[in-house]
């Protein structure tokens, strides 16, 4: 049977002077990402936070766990950057972490295509502390050092610029891994499926026996056990921690 067959010179790779053939082929190239709606602060590193306000207290206030429990209601949302860390548990963070923070950051971002602010004020609350082998008594000790409160929920600190999360996450990692709470790094994508995800469990829950129904029921009489924020955070808070499997 004839067959028609190309010369051996016109075939792919036919020989030392051989020409190949080209064949055409659709290709799909992946779009770059769109950073013309990113405004670069004036700043692009982090600011050097003070180790004492301006106008020190001089009032001793006492430590209070209202400061750190229940959910955060300030900076909980992203403002300028796309990337962060948000924290999933209260604490109180110093001018010690501060510096930890600003280092890390500042020595791994690249300033010209990325930048960084805070969402946290300055430390302001007094922490008093007495010194070591004093006796016991004589009323409050002096002020030791200043604290920030953090809230569950709250974003610590921001990163933006012309990146992807893939490389900022490794140093937001290891910053979050160093903080007094637990935290994670985050970006706005990943903070808005996190909302969906825990709305859609609430709304798609099977368990009829929920904390709030038993609470509003009291049943064996445990209202006697619970605080005011037990009703009013529904037990998803437990002190500073934030409990996640709670319904």
């Amino acid at each position: 049977m004839w067959r028609w067959r190309l010369p051996r010179s016109l075939t792919a790779g036919g020989g030392a002077g051989g020409v190949t053939v080209p064949r055409a082929g659709l290709k799909k190239y992946v779009l770059p990402p769109d950073y013309s709606d990113i405004t670069f602060p004036e700043r692009t590193k982090l600011k050097f936070m003070d180790k004492v306000p301006a106008v020190p207290k001089v009032r001793r206030e006492p430590r209070r766990l209202r400061d750190i429990r229940g959910p955060s209601r300030e900076a909980t949302n992203f403002t300028q950057g796309q990337y962060g860390i948000l924290a999933l548990g209260g604490g109180y963070l110093h001018w010690g972490h501060f510096e930890m923070i600003r280092l890390t950051i500042g020595r791994c971002m690249d300033p010209k295509t990325m930048f960084a602010i805070w969402r946290v004020p300055a430390p302001s609350k007094p922490v008093t502390r007495k010194s070591l082998g004093h006796r016991m008594g004589g009323g409050k000790g002096p002020i030791d050092h200043y604290v920030t409160a953090v809230k569950s929920g709250r974003l610590v600190v921001e990163v933006g610029g012309r990146c992807e999360f893939a490389e900022v996450k490794p140093f937001l990692t290891q910053v979050a891994k160093k903080l007094p709470f637990p935290a994670v790094p985050i970006s706005r994508d990943g903070l808005e499926q996190m909302r969906r995800e825990e709305e859609e469990k609430r709304l798609n829950n099977q368990n009829p026996w929920t904390f709030e129904r038993i609470v509003t029921a009291n049943m064996l009489g445990m209202r006697r056990y619970l605080s005011p924020y037990d009703l009013r955070l529904k037990g998803r808070y437990w002190g500073k921690f934030f409990l996640k499997h709670r319904v």
